[in-house]
């Protein structure tokens, strides 16, 4: 899961990476509401925690902007304001949650749990774009009639790009998800580039019609790029 973290305070997040990185969680890090948005269109996100009291753009903007490109994007709001004017204003902007600062770690790691359980309630078992089908139970790949035989690294780094489809998918993303390594480093982004070259081989080659692109200096994308 990849976490998009809206703070300006550079201390607190740095904390929030190293402690979410240290549960598993991908953590990206904006310091201002447009750097914010920005990064929430760009890449493929799973839950944002959002401050309020952002430079450049306000949380609450920033929350009404997120809500309008995705309705069902978990967001949970981390501030140090605690009347019930602001919560009820968070709330009935869009946030999922409201935390108060400061407050324990566990229970932002508790809120974030159930935050991600609510958005992903029923297993998905076949995920599909267009005539490409992988289907997660068993494991089989095809497009239209043709089936195709994936490595166990290929089928994952397919999977993730069909759960992310239409947004840009990054190598730190795929490094985290496929390989469950936070730390990158070149070797390991050529064994990314490879094993995609293959991938689109297989996925894209024997078709006139290509879903896989590499989006320059960002990722990839399956599907066309949404703006």
């Amino acid at each position: 899961m990849r976490i998009l973290v809206v703070e300006d305070e550079r201390k607190v997040a740095r904390a929030l990476q190293e402690g979410l990185e240290g549960e598993g969680y991908a953590v990206a890090v904006a310091a201002d509401g447009e750097e914010g948005f920005r990064l929430a269109r760009r890449e493929a996100v799973d839950l944002v925690l959002l401050d309020l009291a952002l430079p450049k753009r306000d949380g609450i903007d920033l929350l009404a902007a997120l809500r309008r490109q995705d309705k069902l994007l978990p967001v949970l709001i981390l501030t140090a304001r605690d009347a019930v004017e602001d919560r009820v204003l968070g709330l009935d902007s869009g946030a999922d949650d409201y935390l108060v600062k400061p407050f324990t770690f566990p229970e932002l790691l508790a809120r974030i749990r159930a935050l991600l359980r609510r958005g992903h309630p029923d297993p998905v078992l076949e995920l599909k774009h267009e005539d490409l089908h992988l289907d997660l139970a068993t494991r089989k790949v095809a497009r239209g009639d043709h089936s195709m035989e994936l490595t166990g690294k290929e089928f994952e780094i397919l999977e993730c790009l069909l759960r992310h489809r239409g947004r840009t998918v990054s190598r730190d993303m795929l490094a985290s998800h496929v390989w469950h390594v936070t730390a990158r480093a070149t070797p390991l982004d050529n064994v990314i580039d490879v094993t995609m070259v293959r991938l689109r081989r297989k996925i894209d080659d024997p078709f006139e019609k290509k879903l896989l692109h590499t989006v320059r200096g960002l990722g990839f994308v399956l599907g066309e790029r949404r703006p």
